[in-house]
């Protein structure tokens, strides 16, 4: 069968949603996505039809979207199985943009083999994923991959440093996935792997005892204003008293996510912006380090202003021209992951800002339709699809296809913010 006719058999064109999981080099710099296709039918969990061959269905999508509104300047890690290395449909992927994964069930046949040599003389990297082993089917295919992707949980603890030491052998780099905590990581970083997988970075360390730091405050501080009925003045002269704040300010407010003519003084961005998009950005650089230049490649600075996007379009898809609402939407998603930067609890951290009920609601109990919003979006950065994505759209009335132009639309403006702000 064609790939486009086998493509069109699996999965319908809007029964699918696109799950992003980010892979991490050693400094903790974002480098790719991992792309996960997931059918969204109520009767799926988070399966795909006919395992990876269904990626066939959705290739199309992505190509036509262009690679680069999806993963940005970062490259795209995309399952890919027998059926879909074999067909014409693979050639729709870019090959500067994409690393090719060949899934374990992949047998390496002669004629598998001559196939990833001929996409790899047209310029494809390949990666082996979730390796537990190293077999004689991992060395058949090494003189053509460049990445092996170890399941750090498909191996025995005791067993890992001896697998990697044998995977090390083969030159080849590694890369650690479903890596979800900090121990984890701090292993393999130990073990010498080269990338890692998963969401270790976000997951909150609460530090007994642990107190906010004086430059978090004075940001927090500054929310207070903006979100209270101070004056104007008041605001821009507490902005003043921290140079890099303004500076970081002015960069993130002249980026091509916000439309308009260039700010050149706190005083117009406050004229121009006013206090509820200044407040917007404040909140984006609780994520910069003290006493850096705020960069949206990292991480967890991505993925909050992801979910924030994501929260305040689902907000007007489903309270359409209610900004205030969208306005506290974007901030429920953005604060969502709070904790994990200030290695503080949610309840600690609120003490120094005031927010409506709604948003405290939803980032301490995951309640009303913005704690709804934002298990959505959790489902959504875990590929974890089907009935329970389905029984938390019905509660605000989203469709699957709503769902995934929000998310695209979400990763585009990223994109542009990440772009522009250097």
């Amino acid at each position: 069968m064609h790939a486009d006719a086998t493509a069109a058999v699996l999965v319908p064109s809007d029964d699918f949603f696109l799950a992003r999981q980010p892979i991490l080099g050693r400094d903790q710099q974002l480098l790719a996505f991992e792309l996960l296709f997931r059918a969204a039918g109520e009767d799926e969990d988070a399966k795909l039809t006919d395992g990876a061959a269904a990626t066939a269905a959705v290739i199309s999508h992505a190509s036509q979207l262009g690679m680069e509104q999806v993963v940005g300047d970062q490259l795209a890690f995309v399952n890919v199985d027998a059926v879909v290395l074999m067909s014409d449909f693979v050639r729709f992927l870019q090959p500067h943009k994409v690393i090719l994964e060949i899934l374990e069930t992949v047998k390496p046949t002669p004629e598998l083999l001559a196939r990833v040599d001929e996409l790899k003389n047209l310029g494809f990297k390949f990666a082996v994923d979730d390796v537990i082993e190293h077999s004689p089917e991992l060395d058949q295919l090494i003189s053509l991959i460049d990445i092996i992707k170890v399941d750090i949980k498909g191996v025995a603890p005791d067993a890992l440093s001896g697998l990697v030491a044998s995977l090390k052998k083969t030159g080849k780099r590694l890369l650690a996935e479903k890596v979800e905590t900090i121990e984890e990581f701090k292993l393999c970083m130990e073990l010498g792997f080269e990338y890692f997988q998963g969401y270790y970075f976000a997951r909150p360390v609460i530090l007994s005892g642990r107190k906010i730091a004086p430059t978090e405050v004075v940001l927090l501080r500054l929310l207070e204003l903006v979100n209270s009925n101070a004056d104007n003045q008041t605001i821009e002269t507490a902005v003043k008293r921290d140079a890099l704040v303004s500076l970081n300010l002015l960069r993130l407010v002249n980026s091509r996510a916000v439309p308009g003519p260039r700010i050149e003084s706190l005083s117009q961005a406050l004229a121009v912006l006013g206090r509820r998009q200044l407040g917007r950005w404040l909140q984006i650089l609780l994520y910069t380090a003290a006493g850096a230049q705020v960069s949206l490649h990292s991480p967890l600075l991505q993925l909050a202003t992801t979910r924030g996007k994501l929260l305040e379009l689902m907000t007007l898809r489903v309270r359409p021209g209610d900004t205030a609402s969208a306005d506290r939407a974007f901030t429920v998603g953005i604060m969502s992951l709070a904790e994990a930067l200030f290695s503080v609890r949610m309840a600690d951290i609120l003490v120094h800002v005031e927010v409506a009920h709604d948003v405290r609601d939803a980032l301490i109990d995951r309640d009303g339709d913005f704690g709804t919003m934002l298990r959505i979006a959790e489902l959504l950065e875990t590929a974890v699809g089907g009935r329970k994505l389905n029984a938390e759209l019905k509660k605000i009335g989203l469709t699957v296809p709503e769902v995934r132009e929000i998310e695209l639309a979400a990763f585009d403006w990223v994109r542009e913010l990440t772009h522009d702000v250097r």
